[in-house]
């Protein structure tokens, strides 16, 4: 494959006459490869707990992937639009830290039998852990990259910024994919299924943040599309580790809830809202960040 045939994957073209069939033709693919994918499980595997945790990972996937579909759509996005996206989408990631993920790792340690002083020592040890892996990865990323010779008109930090977003996103997953498995080995199927059903709905604006995220660094749409669905596909891989090995991952759960947290917690202060307001757009962005973080603390709540 030439460059130039590499650059138009990864950009795509300006010129897109079916958008709409674009984006059915890619959710009808990704559907297939997953449902080809639990198919696989569940040929392999006689254990009801584990096919129900990938069905619940398997459900979040596809709501991330979801989410992403409006950048398949919309003819162009401009510097107003994705900076309130991005103050959307730091709502979003502040909301879930803390009632997706502090919170339930406080209630993960104390279900191991920790008392209230521990539960906080351990959740506030994961999230400096979190937060201080995150400064170490953003202060050694090389910021010269293959990109450069794919990205028109964008700084090298700038992508490095969008991508250390994304692999925020994708880490979060894991955790959230490990109590859906979890989820499904201690309690009943229902319970279990509740839980995954609530983690779906907030992989929504997610995955729509990651792939406008892109989108603003120059990415194509499709490009943008598919790395958001990808940084879903976590999810149902640690919902299977969850339930195959739940005496381990019950343990370490509260550690990597707290982790992801703090991971966020970074990527938002340092990342995501510097950028959403240096355009001078500083209103919309503040306005996006409230609405998300609104609409994302309805969600977990409503749905614990």
């Amino acid at each position: 494959m030439s460059a130039q045939e590499i650059k138009q994957l990864v950009m795509g073209t300006s010129e897109r006459k079916h958008p709409v069939a674009e984006a059915v033709g890619m959710l009808v693919l990704l559907v297939g490869v997953i449902a080809m994918a639990l198919w696989g499980v569940q040929a392999s595997t006689q254990d009801p707990v584990v096919t129900a945790a990938l069905r619940g990972g398997l459900i979040a996937a596809m709501a991330t992937a979801a989410g992403a579909v409006p950048v398949l759509l919309a003819r162009s996005i401009g510097a107003r639009t994705v900076d309130t996206l991005l103050g959307f989408g730091a709502g979003v990631m502040l909301a879930a830290t803390a009632f997706s993920l502090v919170m339930p790792a406080l209630a993960s340690a104390a279900a191991l039998g920790m008392s209230t002083w521990s539960s906080g020592g351990v959740v506030v040890a994961g999230i400096l852990l979190g937060a201080g892996a995150l400064l170490l990865t953003d202060h050694f990323m090389p910021h010269e990259h293959v990109e450069n010779a794919l990205v028109d008109n964008r700084s090298q930090a700038d992508i490095a910024r969008v991508w250390l977003f994304v692999a925020a996103i994708a880490l979060h997953n894991v955790p959230e994919g490990l109590a859906i498995g979890v989820g499904f080995a201690q309690d009943e199927i229902g319970k279990g299924a509740a839980l995954a059903g609530g983690i779906a709905i907030q992989d929504i604006p997610e995955g729509l943040v990651v792939a406008a995220a892109l989108v603003s660094a120059g990415y194509g749409r499709v490009f943008a599309f598919v790395v958001a669905a990808l940084t879903g596909l976590a999810e149902p891989v640690a919902a299977v580790m969850g339930a195959s090995v739940v005496g381990v991952f019950v343990s370490i759960l509260p550690w990597a809830l707290a982790f992801a947290a703090g991971a966020m917690l970074f990527v938002v202060s340092h990342e995501i809202i510097p950028e959403s307001q240096r355009r001078g757009n500083a209103s919309l962005a503040t306005s996006g960040l409230t609405v998300g973080f609104a609409l994302m603390m309805l969600l977990d709540t409503a749905l614990a």
